[in-house]
């Protein structure tokens, strides 16, 4: 599945029309929240990088610009959910086809020790995004009422 602005139709034909879905637009967290999503190769946008840790879902990072570096840093190097899809280093070497084909097989092996951690690991950062946001004691929960009681008090001044 593919999600492209713009250019879906033209995406659509050069991907092999009917083994891919091309959209202009999808509810991200909800495709990503569907158990048969085994992974996510991504740009790294501070969005799509916590949509993708609340689903439990282990990315592909392929950082551009900006944040996106530092996340993917996060994704694979801290948090160890992801593995990044390698480019040479200041240049504009594009990743072959093949390369990819053997990351996303990689990748997807459910069969793999290094895989099968990864994957724990995914789940328990979903976990704990999950109690963070559903749970009255969760972190956001407790953040988000501090804030509107903070702001709701200096409003009052």
């Amino acid at each position: 599945m593919w999600v492209a602005r713009g250019e879906a139709s033209q995406l659509q034909e050069i991907c092999g029309g009917e083994m891919v879905l091309v959209l202009p637009w999808c509810d991200q967290l909800r495709v990503l929240c569907h158990p048969s999503v085994g992974g996510f190769w991504t740009h790294c946008g501070w969005n799509s990088t916590l949509e993708s840790a609340f689903a439990g879902v282990p990315m592909l990072t392929f950082p551009l610009f900006l944040d996106q570096d530092p996340n993917s840093n996060q994704i694979v190097e801290d948090r160890k959910i992801g593995w990044r899809v390698k480019r040479e280093p200041g240049t504009e070497k594009f990743v072959t086809k093949q390369e990819i084909a053997q990351l996303v097989q990689s990748f997807m092996d459910l069969d793999s020790i290094e895989g099968k951690q990864m994957r724990n690991r995914t789940r328990q950062v979903r976990d704990m995004s999950r109690k963070a946001t559903e749970e009255e004691d969760g972190s956001s929960v407790i953040n988000l009422d501090a804030f509107i009681s903070d702001i709701s008090q200096n409003h009052r001044h």
